[in-house]
């Protein structure tokens, strides 16, 4: 049944209104819009920023690597306070720091949520730097990398998880898990 205003839009030679329910959908659409938008814009500004560690407030950031190199042992250094179970809250992956020998070798475990194979494993100290870097090789994992820094204030793992398969590059950070 048409609404008085529906009909006389009608005998004006005006199409109706939309319904009620067809106008609500439309601000959905729009924040969808603006939201891949927003999303697309963030990961090509991603991938144009060079390396360094920027923690601001309480969540932790990182300006992403476009040279990033897999770290190796300068100096000998105290690499024990990475051991430990390691929780990436934004999918419940978790890092599993087994052991550590004094060159930077780790013994790690890697599960998201069933065990994904780590091939290397190693810590390295740059500066007054503690890095992380770990390479994944299983199905789906061809290669796949986190480059991380221990930050010793937020007892925080932040850096970068290159995806090989999708060739791309994420901000991540692990908490420590009590």
């Amino acid at each position: 049944m048409k609404s008085s205003k529906q009909k006389k839009a009608i005998s004006k030679g005006k199409s109706p209104a939309p319904a009620k329910s067809q106008r609500g959908l439309m601000p959905w659409v729009i924040a969808g819009v603006v939201v891949a938008g927003l999303a697309g814009f963030i990961m090509w500004k991603h991938q144009s920023r060079s390396t360094e560690l920027a923690p601001r407030g309480s969540s932790p950031e990182l300006v992403v690597s476009t040279n990033a190199t897999t770290p190796t042992a300068q100096a000998p250094t105290d690499f024990q306070k990475l051991k430990g179970r390691w929780l990436r809250p934004d999918g419940g992956y978790v890092l599993e720091i087994k052991s550590v020998e004094d060159q930077g070798k780790l013994s790690a475990a890697y599960f998201n949520p069933k065990p994904i194979n780590v091939a290397k494993a190693e810590a390295s100290q740059e500066g007054a730097a503690t890095k992380v870097f770990v390479e994944l090789r299983d199905v789906n994992y061809p290669g796949s990398t986190y480059t991380l820094t221990y930050v010793a204030d937020k007892d925080l793992l932040v850096g970068i998880y290159y995806q090989a398969l999708q060739q791309q590059s994420f901000e991540v950070y692990f908490e420590r898990m009590r």
